[in-house]
């Protein structure tokens, strides 16, 4: 196979239309599909082919992505483009699925004779525009060729799991980084209300850990988008974060594990999103710390 593929990319939100751009500046033909097709539409003057309907765009394909909200979305917009999808066609899964939808997911690949890839990535809008992703993959080792292009394009790095993509050992690595994303967070948002409640100048706080153990880079930069008020575009949504940290309490719950912070920060994160920001960077969950929506300098 040569290095120059055939990539369908179903999904084009944040990270799906950053990763397709990728795929066509190295080189590859790239066909894009969104349900809500403006979405997809400005990927065209990038040089992607914007597809009406999921079975045309993966008609073929070499290679299928999915940039999903979750597992059933994947499996929904997978059974649209079955009558297109060609025996042999690799599926690279990168949706955030969670444990319980990896087992439809492979069943729907081996009916269809596709060679199922679980491939979640780690990384926000800035990585995926940048193609430094990391790549979480599992899949079999005799048709890895076929989809590294794919990964080289859009990530740093790929870190390889294990051979079965069904066995969802990526999906529960990803499940891992995300909930100490979300806690990390959720942390930052609530040590910034509290310095506001109690008249403590942030910078104080700062200044106190600086340099030492309690100090990290991602505290600071999703503190400082809540301090500049630069909570768009988002980085990662307080919508699908909820959602992520929805599936790492069930995965948890699934192995009899209680993930009492995760759970108080899907919470904090709904919360958010009732307040009217949903679509903003998951930072925002600062105000669910508050009885109404405010801006930071309120």
């Amino acid at each position: 196979m040569t290095d120059n593929l055939t990539v369908t990319v179903l999904g084009t939100g944040i990270m799906g239309a950053a990763m397709a751009r990728n795929l066509v500046r190295s080189g590859h033909t790239v066909r894009v599909w969104n349900r809500t097709r403006a979405k997809a539409e400005p990927l065209a003057a990038d040089g992607a082919r914007v597809a009406g309907t999921p079975a045309e765009a993966v008609e073929g394909a070499d290679v299928v992505l999915t940039m999903l909200h979750d597992g059933p979305a994947a499996l929904d917009v997978l059974r649209e483009a079955a009558p297109a999808l060609r025996s042999g066609t690799a599926w690279v899964q990168s949706s955030t699925a969670g444990t319980e939808a990896l087992g439809d997911l492979a069943d729907f690949a081996r009916a269809h004779g596709l060679v199922f890839f679980d491939a979640p990535v780690l990384g926000t809008r800035q990585p995926a525009e940048a193609g430094q992703l990391l790549v979480l993959a599992a899949g079999p080792a005799g048709h890895r060729a076929a989809v590294t292009p794919v990964f080289d394009a859009i990530g740093s790095r790929t870190v390889w799991t294990g051979e079965d993509g069904a066995a969802g050992s990526a999906t529960r690595l990803k499940l891992v980084a995300n909930s100490w994303v979300v806690a990390v967070t959720a942390a930052a948002g609530e040590t910034l209300a509290l310095a506001k409640a109690l008249g403590v100048d942030p910078g104080d706080f700062f200044g106190a850990i600086d340099g030492g153990p309690l100090d990290m880079g991602y505290l600071r930069a999703k503190s400082r988008l809540i301090l500049d008020d630069r909570l768009t575009p988002a980085q990662f949504a307080v919508a699908t974060a909820a959602k992520d940290a929805r599936l790492i309490v069930r995965a948890g719950e699934e192995h009899g594990v209680r993930l009492d912070v995760a759970a108080a920060s899907a919470e904090r994160l709904e919360r958010a999103a009732a307040q009217g920001h949903a679509h903003e960077d998951m930072a925002a969950a600062y105000f669910a710390s508050f009885g109404e929506a405010e801006g930071p300098s309120a």
